[in-house]
């Protein structure tokens, strides 16, 4: 049971609890028809933030100050669809959630859109927490009528994957950029366009973030495949080496050497799917040439 202290809107309303402590109460009708001072039951469908922890962002109840009901309500429904799809998750992300969003809208409002350069990595490394962040979309446009673009979709993303996993919005931005610098990296030590959409590159990006994730928490790799990787694949071995000291430099921590060899494995693994698909592509293109000159 709570006690009324203000309702925000219809869905959301600051309550004292038994403890005496405030919580956020956000749920279908828990404010409507309510005033101050009134009791309420928080039904299986509502859920009770704390007030009395602190966000990235700060205090949680100065950030409600500073973010509109409709933006709190939004980030509740998108964590609603977060929980559905993974099971548990920390709903305490709401505040820097509806943060964001209430300064993208903003934004959008005036005309200030801005573009992520990650938002292709983000959209294919946290795949299932970007669908989720794009439950959004129709939201907005029905309360708001703001239409939300891809680039904002790939930040709640972020939000959302730190909701699931125990790491920060801060820290799940660091993987993107880390595996954004090591494709293009790989790009232009190897003079290739590599395919996004190709398995190799898959493992890659995903190899690449839990590289990150282990320089962040300290943890190293037992087995060392450094001394074959560099007489087998020289050149990979030689490419790797430059990109774990570039992201290195980026995360401001030195990578383990044993991380080269590994490495080096995945940028190898590209390489030969990336020259398959070539030679493949020739094949076709030579025998599609044939059949035309044949009048086939």
């Amino acid at each position: 049971m709570y006690r009324i202290r203000k309702v925000l809107n219809h869905n959301a309303a600051i309550v004292i609890g038994m403890e005496d402590n405030e919580y956020l109460l956000m749920g279908k009708g828990v404010g409507f028809g309510k005033k101050t001072g009134e009791r309420v039951e928080a039904g299986p469908e509502t859920t009770a933030y704390c007030l009395q922890q602190l966000t990235d962002r700060g205090d949680a109840k100065e950030v409600i100050k500073s973010v509109s009901p409709v933006c709190l309500e939004l980030a509740n429904e998108v964590l609603n669809e977060a929980e559905r799809i993974f099971g548990r998750i920390d709903r305490f992300i709401l505040f820097p959630m509806a943060g964001h969003m209430e300064y993208a809208v903003r934004r959008i409002k005036n005309r200030e859109q801005i573009s992520n350069p990650l938002t292709e990595d983000i959209r294919l490394l946290f795949h299932r927490e970007y669908k989720v962040a794009q439950s959004v979309q129709p939201l907005l446009w029905e309360r708001m009528k703001v239409k939300i673009d891809e680039h904002e979709i790939g930040y709640i993303a972020l939000h959302v994957h730190a909701a699931i996993e125990d790491e920060k919005v801060s820290q799940a931005m660091q993987i993107a950029r880390a595996v954004r610098e090591c494709v293009t990296l790989v790009e232009q030590q190897t003079g290739m366009k590599i395919d996004v959409m190709s398995l190799a590159y898959n493992r890659l990006m995903n190899h690449v973030r839990y590289m990150v994730a282990r320089a962040l928490s300290g943890e190293r790799l037992k087995l060392n495949m450094n001394d074959y990787m560099r007489v087998k694949f020289p050149e990979a071995f030689e490419t790797a080496a430059v990109i774990c000291e570039e992201i290195g430099r980026s995360l401001n921590r030195k990578l383990d050497d044993v991380e080269t060899g590994y490495l080096a494995m995945h940028i190898e693994r590209v390489k030969d799917d990336e020259t398959t698909g070539r030679a493949n592509n020739k094949a076709k293109k030579t025998t599609e040439e044939y059949h035309a000159g044949c009048g086939h």
